[in-house]
């Protein structure tokens, strides 16, 4: 009888340590540790709350008020008439098309293009090729923005570096950034960001298995078809990684932009960045430009939601 109770007593076989049950809770000591453990990553968070997520909540609530840098005695909130307004603005509308142009002509195509041409170049060049290519080609890279600009500016100017090579070729010439502004602000970002792409490429390249390569040149592959068939197929995760980052980068474009045309002339090299800045700080309309930002932001995460959908295809 005894063994019997004993058995059907839930309490049996408990000992010092409660039972299962009782090691299953957590107790003060284990909460204390898991607190400890986050303790390290606790200055991160802060950094992430003061320095990102509390600007873009200022964004977002400036976006949606009547805030002036001048002529203003307070600010009110308008809900979405900046919104309203930024969409019926021609001006904007032609903002947002030229900062596509920009975007797919100098990143999609112009940076990530190049770049891959690059990399498969420099796989079967020399070594002292690979290397001054290399240190031509990142040395545009770590330019700052607004130096790169003021030589790219040198270069398509009326009496700049193009026209007097035009000129020796006995070849028409033009005034670039007057004429193309748009076409001059993307050669110059692609020559400025193309070191990037070449980066990457150039990792990725180096984890093809040769023995695919080979294969592919025993059965009568060309250079081309090897590349388009066995080598993109291998690297695409890089691929779509690379046209990520470089959308996102070339979105924010501003110093290159504005140290060449300012926007200009007219409103013909005006992207986005650089018509937020001057509704903002050029017209003091700080509740308009902000809500101009926010648009910005929202095109940017459209594009990172677009490339992250093509990369779980890829997985699946």
């Amino acid at each position: 009888m005894t063994s019997s109770a004993t058995a059907a007593d839930p309490r049996a076989g408990a000992g010092k340590g409660g039972g299962r049950d009782s090691r299953r809770r957590p107790g003060p000591a284990g909460s204390l540790s898991a607190l400890l453990r986050g303790l390290p990553v606790l200055p991160s968070v802060i950094l992430l709350l003061v320095f990102i997520a509390g600007p873009i909540g200022y964004c977002v609530y400036y976006a949606f008020t009547d805030m002036q840098l001048t002529g203003t005695t307070g600010t009110n909130f308008v809900g979405f008439d900046n919104f309203t307004r930024a969409f019926k603005d021609s001006d904007f509308t032609n903002a947002v098309e030229l900062t596509l142009i920009f975007v797919v002509g100098s990143a999609v195509i112009g940076q990530n293009t190049l770049g891959l041409a690059l990399a498969v170049l420099m796989e079967k060049a020399s070594k002292p090729v690979r290397s001054i290519t290399s240190a031509v080609v990142i040395a545009a890279w770590v330019l700052p923005e607004v130096v790169a600009g003021y030589l790219m500016y040198a270069f398509f100017y009326q009496q700049g570096s193009l026209n007097a090579i035009l000129d020796f070729l006995h070849l028409p010439q033009q005034n670039w950034l007057y004429t193309l502004p748009i076409l001059a602000v993307c050669i110059a970002n692609v020559w400025r960001g193309t070191a990037f792409s070449m980066l990457v490429f150039s990792a990725a390249l180096s984890e093809v298995p040769q023995e695919l390569v080979e294969a592919a040149e025993v059965d009568g592959a060309g250079p081309w078809q090897r590349l388009w068939r066995v080598t993109l197929p291998v690297i695409r995760r890089s691929v779509m990684t690379n046209l990520m980052l470089i959308t996102l980068q070339t979105l924010s474009v501003f110093g290159l932009i504005y140290t060449m045309t300012r926007g200009g002339p007219g409103n013909k090299a005006e992207t986005l960045p650089i018509f937020m800045y001057q509704q903002a700080f050029q017209n003091s309309l700080i509740g308009y430009g902000t809500a101009i930002a926010l648009v910005l932001l929202v095109v940017g995460a459209l594009f990172s939601a677009v490339y992250i959908r093509m990369l779980k295809v890829e997985e699946n």
